[in-house]
């Protein structure tokens, strides 16, 4: 099979191009390099199977020469902070909603039925039901992310019956591994970098989150391309459970050998989210895929020790 990867060179595309020419498969990964890099695809230069296009997923006409004659297109490329929502929302709308309407209007260009697209948790919101199933209702996300992906998601859905197209979306708990660039724990990794002894903590602490380690995301993400749906589709990709930030806080001060780290929550706003738009409480109920005959490899926990022990022998460890 052709593929087409936007956003490759990122954090969870960049494995994924991985794992699709580790399968024997041809990759085209299409990225702007605005948050992505090329050295996590430096492992392929020289295979004849991957072409790496430096392009702008708002130019269509570019995306849709990229794609001809791809069998499917991995739309992954986004502004992925969810962080930024409340002084960015112009970027998000037109990095994600705007950036997926013109990978859809290429895919019509060029011809290509099939989509996957990476989605998010926070579609769901404040989730009164926990864990929260695919048809959890009604979707009110509370930060700008969240609602530019459920707008994604809604002209994937509309395209594929409007254009008999193909798409499915995976709603991401937060993934973490090797070549996160943001995140918690690599937001901690660079706080106790600069003070080993403190590490400051946005929020109250408490909020609680699943964590799912990249590699069981991107085996779900092929799992479920094996079984892609006659129309639209979506699943939830995600751990079995879910763990506290002071808890992930020892995961990772630990899996550095760092003792009697100060863990210094700063309150944080609204009842104690990190930010505007931190949803304090998520997990995902991972029963559909689970029923196909997937499941996770990870724990949160796993997950974040993991992540924390590639951050450290990556950059050096912290002494």
């Amino acid at each position: 099979m052709k593929h087409l990867v936007t956003g490759g060179a990122g954090f969870i595309g960049s494995h994924l191009v991985d794992a699709l020419l580790a399968k024997g498969d041809e990759v085209v990964t299409y990225d702007d390099l605005s948050s992505g890099k090329k050295q996590f695809l430096a492992q392929h230069d020289g295979n004849p199977r991957h072409t790496f296009v430096h392009g702008d997923v708002l130019d269509a006409a570019d995306l849709a020469l990229a794609m001809k004659g791809s069998d499917i297109v991995w739309h992954v490329a986004a502004d992925p902070d969810v962080r930024t929502s409340g002084y960015r929302a112009g970027v998000h709308v037109q990095q994600n909603v705007v950036a997926t309407l013109r990978v859809l209007e290429a895919m019509r260009v060029a011809e290509v039925k099939r989509i996957a697209f990476t989605s998010t948790s926070t579609v769901y919101g404040e989730a009164k039901l926990i864990p929260t199933p695919e048809d959890y209702a009604p979707l009110h996300p509370i930060s700008l992310y969240g609602a530019s992906k459920l707008g994604s998601e809604s002209l994937i859905s509309a395209f594929a019956h409007t254009f008999d197209l193909s798409g499915v979306s995976f709603r991401f708990a937060n993934i973490v591994g090797p070549r996160s660039t943001h995140g918690v724990t690599y937001d901690f990794y660079h706080k106790l970098k600069k003070d080993p002894k403190r590490l400051e903590i946005l929020g109250d602490g408490r909020q609680h989150k699943s964590y799912c380690h990249v590699d069981d995301c991107v085996r779900a993400m092929l799992h479920v391309a094996e079984r892609f749906p006659s129309r639209y589709d979506v699943f939830n990709i995600g751990s079995d459970d879910a763990i506290d930030v002071f808890e992930l806080a020892r995961v990772c001060t630990q899996a550095w050998g760092l003792d009697g780290v100060e863990l210094a929550a700063t309150g944080g706003v609204e009842g104690g989210r990190g930010w505007k738009g931190d949803v304090k409480r998520m997990a995902l109920s991972t029963d559909r895929l689970k029923r196909t005959g997937w499941k996770p490899t990870y724990t949160s926990a796993e997950a974040i020790r993991a992540t924390a022990l590639a951050l450290a022998k990556d950059p050096g460890p912290l002494r």
